[in-house]
């Protein structure tokens, strides 16, 4: 799951929800500057481009870094480092004003005059421009609070991406953390407005969210702002230090209040009035809500009913391939069951088996970071082009992890001086199972989400706009596509170069970084959890199921725990369609793979196919289709 950017075993995240300057901003402690560094004026992408799309597009990303401070500071902007997001509804107005004059401005454009470079960007900021209106007649900034997301759990990890190289570094993150009351009323604004529409989330994904607010107000924390998360990049510093003391004041005064009092409201005035029932088509948006959302996350025009029907294909091919497997493990009961009887009899062993867990939280990050290692050696094998910018393992905040998945990815950042992250769950160790990690790394690490975004951040003959595109379908996607390439690599030899007619099972080459049949069972497990999840998100939203009913069926076709499948079908109530893109976006991709494979045969090379998938940076799957179709053809 990716956090931090558009996000997980993945979801897409942002630090923040809304546009416009922070009316409580402040100056910042670098000099002004008129245009961001980000917009390099002398930049090579600018050559040869239309100078009215190059207007649009660098007003584009003006307004992206203006709505997201955090992320400007990550990007090397320093413009906006005494800010927090404006999250009020009249900055939220203005945000989708400037959008909206933008797209009208692209309708005037002369497409014909474009080259194929500019005429891409066009349509690139086209779609997004029309997807985020599309989006915007929901008010999904009236809902941005749940369980895994809002202020409660971003807020306290917001410096964990920021440079803190300075004093000025340490003076500019004092005055955030000065900002951050006035951020939280902005928040309790918008979901009073929430309220007076009627537009409340279902109560079963705010469970936790009260305690979550309260832990960052407790009296200890008050009395000892030193104990506070948000002090952690001050800790280093002297107590006497003015940024220091300056922090101290502000999560005494100002961030404990403001939590108290977001706990508070969301006990007291909000909760008892949010929904019972748990489908975003049972809300005052109805069904068009959620078909917006699947289009969004998906980037196809598919239905609620097909994504379902899809799902339950993919589950059926899954499965056989996982009785396959059961096979080859030295699970007791495997020649004595069978059908049914077997699945669900290895489904329990699997659960309950000590083997198949760690029983100390620092061995489980060993774990993954001996994985990780071994992954990195094999990604020549896999791409001509790696990223420059290093990523690590690190366990995720104990305040967020009861009610988190198992792990996210944050990214890191070369202009500030941040590694990406690998971000482990730990809570619970007797529901985090060995059996699941090397598939998690390859999605959340590499080749998945630390590779894909950290040469999205790096592409240099692009237009810096490229760098902020961020599709679910196609990040995730991708990712999901990287867990199968563990069949490709490793110790075990097997097929150099093409994945047709692979298979775990079917008594081909060895399984590579998943030799070991229980990992090739987790790979396949996570894969149905994905398929599962074209069934479950869909059921919910569209076809009346309840949460238990969801609950049951992952339960049925998955291996994953029950705490990890309550958490999902929890996560799929709060962020409708969102889990659908992972597996339309592997299929996508597995799709143009066979196409590459069939059309160039024995001059088809994996390395510069998946370099080709990923040079442009995150794409809608239509547009990634049409640059596939056109990479092939310059080949054959």
């Amino acid at each position: 799951m990716l956090q931090f950017a558009l996000v997980g075993s993945a979801l897409l995240l942002t630090h923040t929800l809304g546009p416009g300057p922070s009316t409580a901003a402040g100056s910042s402690s670098s000099p002004a500057a008129a245009v961001s560094p980000v917009l390099d004026a002398k930049g090579p992408w600018r050559q040869g481009r239309d100078p009215e799309l190059l207007a649009i597009l660098d007003e584009h990303v003006e307004q992206l870094l203006q709505e997201d401070p955090l992320d400007a500071v990550q990007r090397g902007d320093a413009r906006h480092a005494q800010r927090l997001a404006d999250l009020s509804p009249e900055a939220i107005q203005k945000g989708r004003d400037l959008r909206r004059a933008r797209l009208q401005r692209l309708d005037r454009l002369d497409l014909a005059r474009l080259s194929e470079v500019d005429r891409l960007d066009a349509d690139l900021l086209r779609s997004e421009l029309e997807s985020d209106l599309a989006q915007a007649r929901f008010f999904p900034e009236q809902t941005p609070i749940d369980a895994r997301s809002g202020p409660q759990v971003w807020l306290p990890q917001m410096h964990d991406p920021l440079p803190f190289a300075t004093d000025a570094d340490y003076a500019d993150h004092a005055r955030r953390l000065e900002l951050v009351p006035g951020q939280i009323d902005q928040i309790i604004e918008q979901m009073r407005a929430g309220l007076a529409a009627g537009r409340v989330p279902p109560k079963v994904v705010m469970v936790g969210t009260v305690d979550q607010c309260l832990m960052l107000a407790t009296d200890d924390v008050r009395e000892s702002p030193t104990l506070s998360r948000f002090y952690a990049p001050f800790r280093a510093r002297p107590m006497t230090d003015p940024a220091a003391v300056r922090a101290r004041a502000a999560i005494r005064d100002g961030i404990v209040p403001a939590f108290a009092r977001l706990g508070a409201f969301l006990r007291d005035e909000y909760i008892p009035k949010c929904r019972e029932t748990v489908a975003y088509s049972d809300g005052v948006d109805g069904p068009a809500g959620y078909d917006q959302a699947l289009r969004r996350h998906t980037t196809l025009p598919m239905s609620a009913l097909d994504v379902h029907a899809l799902g339950l294909s993919e589950v059926a091919r899954i499965r056989a391939e996982m009785m396959d497997v059961i096979a080859r493990t030295d699970f007791p009961r495997k020649d004595e069951l069978s059908g049914d009887e077997l699945f669900g009899a290895f489904l329990a062993y699997l659960r309950t088996d000590p083997r198949f867990y760690y029983t100390r939280a620092e061995d489980l990050l060993a774990g993954y970071r001996e994985i990780s290692k071994r992954i990195d050696a094999e990604m020549p094998k896999l791409f001509t082009v790696l990223p420059r910018l290093p990523y690590g393992v690190r366990e995720l905040p104990a305040i967020t992890a009861p009610t988190s998945p198992t792990a996210y990815y944050y990214r890191g950042s070369i202009e500030a001086g941040t590694p990406g992250w690998f971000m482990c769950n730990t809570y619970k160790l007797d529901q985090r199972p060995k059996y699941e990690m090397v598939a998690l790394t390859l999605h959340e690490a590499v080749p998945g989400h630390h590779h894909q975004i950290a040469l999205a951040q790096e592409l240099k003959n692009q237009h810096p706009f490229r760098t902020f595109s961020s599709y679910t379908a196609f990040v995730e996607g991708w990712a999901l596509y990287a867990e199968r390439l563990g069949l490709e690599v490793g110790d075990g030899g097997g097929p150099a170069n093409t994945i047709s007619g692979s298979g775990a099972g079917s008594g081909d080459a060895p399984a590579h970084l998943y030799s070991d049949p229980y990992d090739d069972f987790g790979r396949l497990s996570y894969e149905m959890w994905r398929a599962s999840r074209l069934v479950v998100d869909t059921g919910i939203h569209a076809k009346g199921w309840s949460r238990t009913q969801a609950i049951e069926y992952m339960l049925r076709v998955t291996s994953l725990s029950p705490l990890n499948i309550e958490r999902e079908v929890d996560r799929y109530i709060a962020w409708p369609g969102q889990a659908c893109a992972y597996k339309i976006g592997e299929l996508k991709i597995r799709e143009l793979r066979a196409r590459a494979e069939k059309a160039l045969g024995d001059r088809f090379d994996r390395r510069t196919f998946h370099d080709a998938l990923l040079d442009s940076g995150a794409l809608p799957l239509p547009a990634l289709e049409a640059k596939i179709d056109r990479w092939i053809a310059q080949r054959e």
